[in-house]
C-alpha cells in the first residue's frame, strides 16, 4: 500500500485560506501564516457581530421610539407600559418604522397609549 501524501489537501486548505484573505493588505493577503491568523480573527468578529447586530438594531429602534414619544410628552418606559395595558402588540422594529415613516399613525398609537395609562 502506498504512503499517504497530503499535498492535495494541504494545497486546498492553503488556497481556501488565501482566498478568504483576498483583499487584505500586505502579507496578510499573501503569506499563509499571517493570512491564517487574520482570517481566524475575522471569522471570530463575524460570528460575534452577527449577534451584536441584533442588539445594535434593537437599541436603535428604542432610541427612535423614545425620541418620537417624547415629542408627545411621554417617556419610552411609560409608552411601553401603556402598550401592554392597552393590549397592543407591536414590536420595536414596527414602532420605530412608524415613528420615522408615518408620524400620523404613530401619534394615534401614542394617544391610545395615553388613554390606557
Amino acid at each position: 500500500m502506498p504512503r499517504v501524501k497530503k499535498a492535495v489537501k494541504s494545497r486546498e486548505r492553503r488556497k481556501r485560506i488565501l482566498a478568504m484573505a483576498k483583499g487584505y493588505r500586505g502579507g496578510r493577503g499573501r503569506l499563509f501564516r499571517t493570512a491564517t491568523e487574520t482570517v481566524d480573527r475575522a471569522l471570530k468578529f463575524a460570528y460575534r457581530d452577527r449577534k451584536q447586530r441584533k442588539r445594535d438594531f434593537r437599541s436603535l429602534w428604542i432610541i427612535r421610539i423614545n425620541a418620537a414619544v417624547r415629542e408627545h410628552g411621554i417617556s419610552y418606559s411609560r409608552f411601553i407600559n401603556g402598550l401592554k395595558k392597552a393590549n397592543l402588540t407591536f414590536d420595536r422594529k414596527v414602532l420605530a418604522g412608524l415613528a420615522v415613516n408615518d408620524p400620523a399613525a404613530f401619534s394615534k398609537i401614542v394617544e391610545i397609549v395615553k388613554e390606557a395609562v
